[in-house]
């Protein structure tokens, strides 16, 4: 299938928007047609108790500069994820091939992290010389995408986390970008208009934006990420089930997370490759971002909306100088009417 189109670069947001909630808002009507909002007018486009499901992760200082002890050489590695025998699942670049045993020190004098298995596709097991978490706050950098193509600033480190993302839960390597525009006059506004909300948990991996290098979608797969549902989200969920209430996801990882729940809280892993004709199961809606050609984000948001339909969306975007990407504008993409035979 064809995923891909052709972007100019200078609709690319580099830069976040002064104020998250004045980004542009697309939306696509379940008959098809097509509006144009700002984000600040979301609780205008719900339903009275429609449930919105948003995810509550929290974005760490992942980046990891340093050099290879023995030549000099340039690293960079991405924490990904602890593995069950205290060493890390780290993603490299490096100019020229880690091998298993290397020392790599870190930038400015963060000791050494030793390189102890190849995974494959880019990543490593490592040991690291303290606590990843401790490590990645005193000589991290915020784990901005490639395409933004700068390095983190310091208002980043404030604006690439949602309002709500729970400190507790500093396990992402990239933000839940549909959540960046969200303020708390958003959330009164919703209230207001009588939208129940709950909170799940999906750590966000690079894997959710590597690109699909097979031949056919089909033999694509997806890297595992860790998600939690609580007790509060699992009855929130099964009340709006039960009452036949609209259930709207905040971001695609939100999305996967619902599509993935069997219904009991606690926590798991998925790796569930949602792309056209996949049936939704709880997901009625869908906020999310605009996302990269070719991508698994991308084949999300035509499963739910239809591919002809997302696609000829972008051309309006594109037409329309919406911005693309984590810091750009945002759709809400409403399932297409079911038609009985």
């Amino acid at each position: 299938m064809d995923f891909d189109f052709a972007l100019p670069d200078e609709l690319i947001a580099r830069y976040a928007l002064e104020q998250r909630s004045e980004s542009r808002l697309m939306r696509l009507h379940p008959n098809g047609a097509r509006s144009h909002h700002r984000f600040e007018d979301l609780s205008e486009l719900l339903l009275p108790n429609d449930l919105l499901v948003l995810n509550d992760t929290y974005v760490f200082k992942a980046r990891i500069y340093g050099e290879k002890s023995d030549s000099g050489g340039k690293v960079e590695m991405l924490l990904v994820e602890p593995n069950f025998d205290g060493s890390w699942k780290v993603m490299v670049r490096a100019s020229k091939r880690i091998r298993v045993g290397q020392l790599i020190r870190i930038s400015r004098g963060g000791g050494e992290i030793r390189v102890v298995d190849e995974l494959g596709e880019g990543f490593f097991s490592v040991r690291l010389p303290e606590d990843a978490h401790t490590l990645a706050r005193r000589y991290g950098e915020l784990p901005l995408p490639p395409y933004l193509g700068r390095p983190a600033e310091a208002a980043d480190e404030q604006r690439y986390q949602t309002v709500y993302a729970d400190a507790s839960k500093a396990y992402s390597v990239a933000a839940p970008t549909a959540g960046l525009h969200f303020t708390p006059k958003v959330f009164s506004a919703l209230e207001a208009r009588g939208v129940e909300r709950t909170y799940v948990t999906l750590h966000v991996g690079p894997g959710t934006f590597l690109p699909v290098r097979a031949d056919t979608i089909e033999e694509h797969r997806m890297h595992y990420e860790h998600y939690h549902v609580g007790p509060e989200a699992t009855a929130a969920l099964a009340r709006a089930e039960r009452e036949g209430r609209r259930v709207v996801a905040v971001g695609t990882t939100s999305a996967r997370v619902l599509e993935s729940f069997a219904g009991e809280p606690g926590a798991y892993q998925t790796n569930l490759f949602i792309r056209p004709g996949y049936t939704f199961r709880r997901v009625g809606a869908l906020v999310t971002n605009f996302h990269l050609p070719k991508s698994t984000l991308l084949m999300l948001v035509a499963a739910l909306a239809g591919q002809q339909r997302i696609l000829d969306a972008y051309k309006a975007a594109i037409s329309a100088k919406y911005r693309f990407y984590s810091y750009g504008d945002a759709m809400f993409i409403e399932a297409p009417r079911k038609i009985d035979a």
